[in-house]
């Protein structure tokens, strides 16, 4: 699939599509190189009834940072000001997130949150990119340092990639679209 083809279905489909839709989508692209994912990606979900669909976007997600493929911030959150900063991604509560997600979307969480974010700030690294063979293809994706996720990218264009979160125990696929950030 050509670029141009995968940016028009993925416009198309930025509203959500079915699993196995998006699944055959992805499938069709690209790899992505590790040095193809340095700077800072803005980042959105593309729903798929995931039960983590809408996590990220309720509580603020900017995207990520590749430094180098061992300085990697996977979770980026904009502070008071606005700026993008990096969190620690550890302390996630992933059983709730697995098991009630709709709790983790809910307005108390989303509050304390808000409250935990700027402790929860880093200058330190929480994952790396490395190669690895996903679905058939050999291609980058960001390993967790300590959380069993993995992001494995496609590329739709050299600025947007399509990303699947791939979390221990979570039976359906997690979506999600980086876009190059400029700034």
């Amino acid at each position: 699939m050509n670029g141009e083809d995968a940016a028009r279905w993925l416009t198309a489909h930025r509203g959500g599509a079915a699993p196995v839709d998006v699944l055959a989508f992805f499938d069709r692209l690209p790899a992505v190189g590790p040095d193809a994912m340095v700077g800072r990606w803005r980042g959105a979900e593309l729903r798929t009834g995931s039960r983590l669909d809408g996590l990220l976007t309720a509580h603020g997600w900017y995207g990520k940072e590749v430094l180098d493929a061992d300085t990697v911030h996977p979770l980026l959150f904009p502070d008071r000001a606005g700026r993008p900063r990096p969190v620690q991604p550890a302390p996630a509560p992933l059983s709730l997130l697995r098991h009630a997600p709709a709790l983790a979307r809910g307005a108390p969480a989303r509050a304390a949150f808000a409250v935990l974010r700027p402790l929860l700030r880093t200058r330190r690294p929480a994952a790396r990119v490395r190669v690895l063979a996903y679905r058939g293809v050999t291609t980058a994706a960001v390993v967790y340092d300590r959380l069993p996720v993995v992001d494995v990218l496609r590329a739709v264009t050299p600025d947007v990639l399509l990303g699947l979160m791939d979390l221990r125990d979570l039976p359906e696929p997690f979506f999600f679209v980086l876009e190059r950030d400029g700034g």
